[in-house]
């Protein structure tokens, strides 16, 4: 009980001392902050490119409850997008030319108006459609037996969640038995086409490291992962995405309960590559969460850090070209997208 008290003290002196840069205030830390990187670089303030990616989470609801979550989802949350926020999202679409819809959560197949906003997704001629899926709903009840044709239809693109190819590692990260049903469902999902050598069915698959570590390089996990997963299941993809975990959440619990935040802190600092900077996924995504309002990226939406123009929160108030005239916000979290090869939703950047 003692333990656990320290370790929500810690947590929220580390929240509190983030918050102070954005107001700021003098940022606590024998490190350098991220903006003291990014000002030898002509970086600071850091700004977008043009906006390619349209990033919706679709809520927080999920059947899995993952150890380093970022958004802290779960089947206990009940923060869902609705239809007037689904409808305006398309109505940004039409307008604009944002060639790629990114869909997040939470698991997003959960939402009860997924199917029908991939279907007006469609209709209005997206580009590409990217469904970031947890696998194991595609098995978690008779309602998602059928998603694989599902996307298959619309032609999603399918980026599937794996930790590891065996079970150990899998199921210590995302829960027990998470590793069987992930199998099942990728054997599905080739079934249909998914994943096969020459097929313009994508599936990708997500890595993320089990510790306080960064990943290993993308290319030679990504051979081993195929090679196994072939051998084993006869399952097969097209690429794997490596992507560092960010230090806020539930994996910032962990960090701070097993007392690696400061390590791993240094890890990413001294991990640092100038060049990674220029692929970093704010500089073309925008992410709208299930209430509407947009941020800068992912992990800025779940430390609440709307994009910082006022006039341009919301969709209801959504302008290009005020977005595209933005300054990005940065903290000591942005470190996670800049170490070694770089990270982002699409995996390494340099």
């Amino acid at each position: 009980m003692i333990k656990s008290l320290k370790a929500s003290g810690k947590k929220l002196a580390i929240i509190e001392n983030q918050l102070k840069v954005l107001a700021g205030e003098p940022f606590k830390t024998e490190l350098p902050t991220f903006v003291e990187k990014l000002k030898p670089l002509n970086q600071f303030p850091l700004k977008p490119n043009k906006l390619e990616i349209f990033q919706i989470n679709l809520g927080y609801m999920c059947n899995q409850v993952c150890k380093h979550c970022h958004v802290d989802a779960g089947p206990d949350r009940k923060e869902i997008m609705t239809k007037d926020h689904l409808e305006r999202c398309i109505e940004i679409l039409k307008v604009n030319n944002i060639p790629t819809v990114d869909l997040t959560g939470g698991a997003p197949e959960m939402n009860p108006l997924f199917r029908w906003f991939i279907e007006e997704l469609t209709k209005i001629g997206v580009q590409e459609i990217i469904v970031r899926s947890n696998l194991t709903i595609i098995r978690a009840n008779k309602q998602y037996y059928d998603l694989p044709d599902f996307f298959k239809k619309h032609n999603v693109h399918v980026i599937s969640s794996l930790p590891y190819y065996k079970a150990g590692k899998t199921d210590a990260q995302r829960g027990d038995g998470v590793f069987a049903k992930s199998i099942k469902a990728l054997q599905e999902l080739n079934a249909v086409g998914y994943g096969l050598e020459g097929s313009d069915l994508k599936m990708d698959l997500v890595y993320n490291p089990n510790g306080a570590f960064l990943p290993s390089d993308q290319g030679e996990l990504e051979v081993e992962f195929k090679k196994n997963l072939k051998k084993d299941f006869d399952i097969h993809f097209h690429n794997l995405f490596a992507i560092t975990n960010i230090p806020i959440s539930r994996f910032l619990d962990y960090l701070v309960a097993s007392d690696n935040y400061e390590e791993y802190m240094e890890k990413l600092v001294m991990a640092f590559n100038p060049a990674a900077v220029d692929g970093v996924m704010c500089k073309n995504t925008i992410s709208v969460d299930w209430d509407g309002f947009m941020y800068d990226c992912d992990f800025n939406q779940q430390l609440g850090m709307k994009v910082a123009d006022r006039s341009t929160q919301h969709i209801n108030d959504f302008n290009l070209e005020k977005l595209a005239a933005r300054t990005i916000l940065i903290n000591q979290h942005c470190y996670g997208c800049t170490a070694g090869a770089g990270s982002s939703c699409q995996g390494t950047v340099a």
